[in-house]
């Protein structure tokens, strides 16, 4: 699939949409890639998948893969259907507030770990996620694979919308990159304007 072909679908299932928002990264930005709204039919996210387990296979050479892993919850269903598509087993990362913690919001600060499942030392795991902006959740995913003594293969997202900031040290690819228009909350002309963003989820 074409990078156009990828867009068109995206708009076509409501997953990308125009407005006010506060991505997971804390940024503000004018679009918002709500990729529940394409995973939701699941035909065609399967065919998305597909297209992106391809390409990763094809640019990162990855070798044996024992299994998918993503963060939770976004990248689940892309884990999923790319787990799928290679005929090895997914699992997933969940977020767990860490202890006495809290943003400056008040929220609790949260750290993915491992509840459900478990990784083997020497096992090679794909990391899967839905968008990437600035990669933390990647980032701790792939900690904690490296942390059970396993490898990272590669790492696969639907959308990159870093803008060629993400990096991570293994292999990574993405179906469809987007630079983003984004600000520092306190720099966003959207909120200077009197608007108050939202955070759909992904």
């Amino acid at each position: 699939m074409t990078e156009q072909e990828v867009l068109e679908v995206f708009k076509q299932t409501g997953a990308l949409l125009e407005g006010h928002f506060e991505l997971r990264s804390k940024l503000h930005s004018n679009r918002y890639f709500q990729c529940a709204n394409v995973l939701r039919h699941p035909r065609v996210a399967g065919r998305l998948c597909d297209a992106l387990a391809a390409k990763m296979l094809a640019e990162c050479a990855p070798g044996k893969i024992d299994g998918v892993v993503s963060p939770a919850v976004g990248g689940i269903l892309v884990g999923h259907e790319i787990a799928r598509a290679l005929d090895v087993q997914c699992i997933f990362a969940e977020k767990q507030d860490i202890p006495g913690e809290f943003d400056a919001a008040g929220k609790p600060v949260t750290k993915l770990v491992m509840r459900r499942f478990s990784i083997n030392p020497g096992e090679r795991y794909v990391v899967a996620e839905d968008v990437v902006t600035r990669g933390g959740r990647v980032q701790e995913t792939i900690d904690l694979v490296r942390a059970a003594g396993a490898e990272v293969a590669a790492v696969c997202v639907l959308v990159d919308r870093s803008g060629g900031k993400a990096s991570f040290d293994c292999p990574w690819t993405s179906l469809m990159k987007m630079d983003p228009v984004v600000w520092e909350p306190a720099e966003c002309p959207l909120c200077k304007a009197g608007g108050r963003p939202v955070h759909p989820g992904s």
